[in-house]
């Protein structure tokens, strides 16, 4: 029989007890569960259901899910779901796709200012594409975009930056005309970086002089207003990072792109190799090196340390619209573009999605989760609920199947 294929919850029922006991104190709420309810996920501790083939009679156990959203095996519904209500949102243009990275000399400043840095990111990227874009100097128009937040690099460290993907074109100040935007750049990459630089930098001094700020162990001395001062210098004279990858070529590789990105967590089985006494190892690219595939073996301990870094605060939203696709402008605006570009108004879903899961899941991503596996015949129907646990302990109690 073939070895189950690794996965980062298998690592955290078998180091995560001793992580938590280690560490526990230094944890967020969102960390703790976080690791619990991804150790939990699909097994007898949250209950679950047995189907049963109306064609051969199999019978199969399928455990709940956590739908913690940092939990690998949680996304898949999720994004199908957010793709299908965008497809509706995407122009016939071209697509430009900018990213924003904050510098390694203020990454560290945002792992205890989570909420508040990761917002400032989201604002300095924002008013940058948006000030540029309405300059008659590059394109005179105004335009809409959704950023994705991800704070992870291939290594697993971390590497805060935000995913813009851009129409290519605006609406004229006057809203009667739409602007296309130079084919394969809308906007200059480094005037886009300097903007960006001078606005971050700017938000972060008002964020410390509101005393909005906290800075903790090694970050301790720039709670000095002199040693901050010193190092916004610093990162005032140094060239930030903003990229302009490829164009899209148009709404289908935009979609094919999102369904990789949005609901995307730091590191899913796929990348996962082995587990080998005590050691995790996995594939990464090596972006400094042309994206060299490598590998690379972490202590169970330093994995754990590392996923838990990119845990978001409760309720902070990592994909936001802006602009023309902001949530309160959006309808009226995209109908608008449509108009100037002469293309037809979207249609809607022909059904809409329904309420039970598997119908749904087959719907959106074409996949029939119901039908039998072992006749390929029949389809799974509903033969009995499995209760859950009556208490979720941290630790996973023993026989727990984790199928």
């Amino acid at each position: 029989m073939a070895t189950p294929p690794l996965e980062v919850a298998d690592i955290f029922r078998q180091y995560g007890p001793a992580y938590r006991d280690t560490h526990g104190a230094s944890l967020s709420p969102q960390q703790h569960r976080a690791m619990r309810a991804i150790a939990l996920c699909r097994t007898a501790a949250l209950g679950g259901h047995v189907d049963q083939c109306d064609h051969c009679g199999h019978q199969a156990i399928s455990y709940n899910s956590c739908r913690n959203r940092h939990c690998p095996k949680c996304q898949s519904l999720a994004t199908a779901q957010w793709l299908e209500d965008r497809r509706g949102e995407l122009l016939p243009v071209e697509y430009c796709h900018v990213v924003f990275t904050l510098p390694d000399s203020l990454a560290p400043l945002a792992l205890p200012n989570q909420r508040v840095v990761y917002n400032l990111l989201f604002q300095a990227a924002s008013q940058t594409l948006r000030r540029l874009a309405a300059d008659p100097k590059h394109l005179g128009a105004r335009i809409g975009f959704l950023a994705i937040l991800h704070t992870w690099g291939q290594n697993l460290l971390h590497h805060p930056h935000l995913h813009c993907v851009v129409p290519g074109g605006g609406l004229s100040p006057d809203g009667q005309r739409w602007i296309a935007g130079r084919p394969g750049c809308l906007l200059p990459v480094r005037v886009l970086s300097r903007l960006f630089r001078r606005l971050f930098l700017e938000g972060l001094q008002q964020l410390f002089e509101q005393g909005r700020l906290q800075f903790h162990g090694q970050l301790q001395p720039f709670a000095d207003p002199p040693a901050f001062a010193h190092l916004l210098a610093r990162c005032r004279r140094s060239e930030w990072v903003v990229y302009a990858k490829p164009p899209f070529g148009g709404p289908a590789q935009v979609l094919e792109y999102l369904g990789r990105y949005t609901h995307k967590v730091a590191i899913s089985k796929h990348r996962l190799l082995k587990l080998e006494a005590g050691n995790i190892s996995f594939r990464w690219r090596d972006s400094p090196h042309h994206n060299q595939p490598r590998g690379m073996t972490l202590e169970a301990t330093e994995f754990i340390r590392r996923f838990l870094l990119h845990i978001l605060p409760a309720g902070f939203v990592r994909i936001r619209h802006f602009g023309l696709l902001s949530n309160r402008h959006r309808t009226a605006k995209l109908a608008l573009c449509r108009q100037l570009l002469a293309v037809p108004e979207s249609t809607p879903m022909a059904d809409p999605c329904p309420p039970d899961w598997p119908a749904r899941d087959a719907q959106l991503t074409g996949k029939d989760l119901t039908l039998c596996p072992q006749c390929g015949q029949g389809h799974l129907v509903r033969w009995q609920t499995v209760l859950p646990l009556r208490h979720w302990h941290s630790r996973v109690p023993p026989g727990v199947d984790s199928s």
